[in-house]
């Protein structure tokens, strides 16, 4: 099966909006089967459109339309298509009583233009968007396929995965089953070169790498009959993958660093405590995000001064005087104190300079030590990061948890 995606805004023309839908889509497309050989981005032109509709239809199986579902007269994708189809639109009823619905369960009036969205060819598929008031639409016609989808990514992404995916697999013969391998501590480049031979030889599963800032993610996908045949073929893929590389796989089911210590904590039956210098009570809200963590999660400081440090967490003065807030000696003596005083199992500390004012010759800005105290001891980790204030507060709390899952997880 071919496919083709459209991309229907002005906004996007001009870079006034960046083309995530496109991204978003390919990536899920690829490993499942079907392909895709053209992208458009076109404007709000009902001409131009009806022409990239024609010639994607002319050479796809189905052609995807993101963008152009709303109320107002400059929103035409449904339009335009349905007449290159040769369909007539007609009203909706259960579609028109949801957008009313949708509007009132939101203390507002509908307005009479937002009827055009529940204007579909007689015999179109409805897509549910119960993200907003725009339901998208399949529409078949001798034996291709339109559908059409809204543009904001938080209504496109979900009414995608739950309608337009199960549809174009079935159309396909295709049924997916994924899992994600999660890796924290080795770059994506080093990644997929230590893993260059499983790639390259891939066939079904497929591997696909993902990174995002600090983090790489491999989505292995099998096409297969049922659940049970998907994981007999991606198990062994994945097994493959812990033995190449080693303990940096954090988790195999796609969960986050986060909650990967969440559940060891709670299955471990341990208590835990933060404090926080340069992260700045990211580390606590890491924990908090999820429920449940109340069994486990005690307290968190936010010691950003020298002051604070000792006052809160007993760091001597003579620490801070000699070699300073950001130093081994002080990471250790903030995670000995926090978990003194609030009788934790674990405590977690960071201190470091994040930028980008600060640091020293010796320890630049990106310097920063995370440490864990628990009953066995306290290990310090020296980290030497890069990148702006945000990038660096976000990668040390991710070191700060993956040292906590390396003890715990073994404890």
């Amino acid at each position: 099966m071919i496919a083709e995606l459209i991309c229907v805004g002005t906004e996007l023309l001009m870079g006034q909006i960046l083309n995530t839908n496109a991204h978003f889509i390919a990536k899920e497309l690829a490993p499942s089967g079907i392909d895709m050989y053209h992208q458009v981005v076109v404007g709000d032109n009902p001409k131009r459109l009806a022409e990239a509709v024609r010639t994607a239809l002319s050479r796809a199986d189905v052609v995807l339309l993101s963008g152009g579902l709303g109320p107002t007269d400059d929103d035409l994708t449904k339009e335009t298509v349905a007449e290159a189809l040769g369909k007539e639109l007609v009203l909706f009823e259960n579609e028109w009583n949801g957008i009313v619905s949708y509007f009132e369960s939101r203390g507002r009036t509908v307005a009479p233009n937002n009827k055009k969205q529940a204007m579909f060819p007689k015999d179109a598929i409805i897509l549910p968007n119960p993200n907003g008031t725009a339901p998208g639409c399949i529409m078949e016609a001798e034996g291709k396929a339109a559908i059409l989808m809204p543009g904001p990514p938080r209504e496109l992404r979900p009414m995608f995965l739950n309608h337009v995916l199960p549809y174009l697999l079935e159309k396909s013969g295709h049924r997916l089953y994924s899992r994600e391998v999660r890796i924290f501590g080795m770059g994506e480049s080093d990644v997929t070169y230590r893993l260059d031979e499983l790639i390259k030889h891939q066939s079904n599963p497929t591997i696909a790498p993902y990174a995002k800032t600090g983090e790489v993610t491999l989505r292995v996908t099998a096409r297969c009959r049922d659940d049970a045949e998907g994981e007999a073929l991606v198990a062994p893929v994945i097994a493959q993958i812990r033995a190449t590389i080693g303990d940096v796989v954090y988790d195999t089911n796609g969960r986050e660093l986060a909650e990967v210590c969440h559940h060891a904590l709670i299955d471990a039956g341990k208590t835990l405590a933060v404090a926080e210098s340069c992260t700045g009570g990211r580390l606590a809200d890491a924990f908090i995000n999820y429920p449940g963590s109340s069994a486990y999660f005690v307290e968190g400081d936010v010691t950003y001064s020298n002051d604070a440090k000792m006052r809160r967490l007993g760091v001597r003065k003579e620490t801070l005087d000699t070699v300073g807030a950001v130093s081994e000696e002080c990471a250790r003596e903030m995670a000995e104190g926090c978990r003194k005083a609030a009788g934790t199992d674990f405590a977690l500390s960071t201190t470091g300079y994040a930028g980008p004012d600060g640091g020293e010759p010796d320890k630049p800005v990106g310097t920063v030590f995370v440490a864990l105290a628990g009953r066995d001891g306290t290990v310090v980790k020296r980290l030497n990061l890069f990148g702006d204030r945000d990038r660096i507060r976000h990668t040390a709390t991710l070191n700060a948890l993956d040292l906590l899952r390396r003890n715990i997880c073994t404890k």
